[in-house]
Formats: structure tokens, C-alpha cells, sequence
């Protein structure tokens, strides 16, 4: 799984990283992951145009949720909830590009739905990237909307 660009165990039930090769997917259903969510666009850098078919012929479900670098929504990401507590109980492997959009929906998935301190989720976030500009704002608006603050952690 390290040779997927940027992957980043988050726990041992969920794994992200950047857009895999065809050659790698393989090693997602070796890896035991059983949903692929794609939050990438489908004209996104090295994106798979047959890439559903190449997970779900595996026995993997594939989702594909396409999130716009340059404005991604709340919507997008209350789906993105959705689809993460309705996988709960199994291994989800989530990409994009490079795994910026993924590091920044899954920073909130975690900080909003599982509790956890923003210092401890900004750690695997800052293993990524440090979102800036866009991504920067949409953290901080998304947190405010569900009353969280900085200061606060929760």
C-alpha cells in the first residue's frame, strides 16, 4: 500500500492516499479494503476513466463522490459523512489526486463525527498537506457550522 502516492493509514479501518495506478488496485482487495470511495473529479490528474469497473470486478464497492478542488460544498461533505458511517463496520480505502481533498474531508470527518481533538487529527492532516486559500476557509467555515472552534477543540 505505501507505494500508492501519499497513503496514509488513518486506522485500521480506513486508508487514504492519492489516485492509484491501474497496477495497484490489486493491492487495495489484498490490503482486505471492501468500499473504494473516489472524492477525486473524473477529469482530475491520472484519473481512470474505467475505474469503477476495475474496483467493483474485484468485489470491492466503488463510490464515486467528485469534489471540486476549487469548491468543494457542505453538501459534499455531509455526503462524505454519509457514506463513511454507512461503511462503518468496514475497511474503506477514500482517494483523490494526491490526497489533499481526502486529508482535509477526512481532518473533519474525524473533528465533526468521531470526537476527535483537532490537534490530533491536524497531525495526520499536516502529513499531507497544510490546506491553504479555499481548502483553508472551507475547514474553518465547516468547523464553525458545527460549533467548533480552534480555541475550543470540540
Amino acid at each position: 500500500m505505501e507505494q500508492i502516492k501519499n497513503f496514509l493509514k488513518i486506522s485500521e479501518h480506513i486508508g487514504t492516499a492519492g489516485q492509484p495506478t491501474e497496477e495497484q488496485f490489486p493491492t487495495l482487495k489484498e490490503a482486505g479494503y471492501e468500499v473504494v470511495v473516489n472524492l477525486a473529479m473524473p477529469t482530475s490528474t491520472n484519473a481512470i476513466p474505467n475505474e469503477g469497473e476495475l474496483v467493483t470486478s474485484q468485489g470491492i464497492m466503488y463510490v464515486h463522490l467528485p469534489v471540486k478542488w476549487e469548491a468543494p460544498t457542505s453538501k459534499d461533505l455531509e455526503n462524505f459523512f454519509h457514506i463513511m458511517e454507512a461503511n462503518a463496520g468496514n475497511k474503506v480505502f477514500v482517494h483523490c489526486a494526491l490526497n489533499m481533498r481526502v486529508s482535509a474531508f477526512m481532518y473533519l470527518y474525524q473533528v465533526i463525527r468521531q470526537g476527535v481533538s483537532i490537534s490530533d487529527a491536524q497531525k495526520q492532516l499536516h502529513q499531507i498537506w497544510e490546506p491553504e486559500g479555499v481548502w483553508r476557509d472551507f475547514i474553518e467555515n465547516e468547523l464553525a457550522n458545527h460549533g467548533i472552534t480552534a480555541e475550543s477543540g470540540q
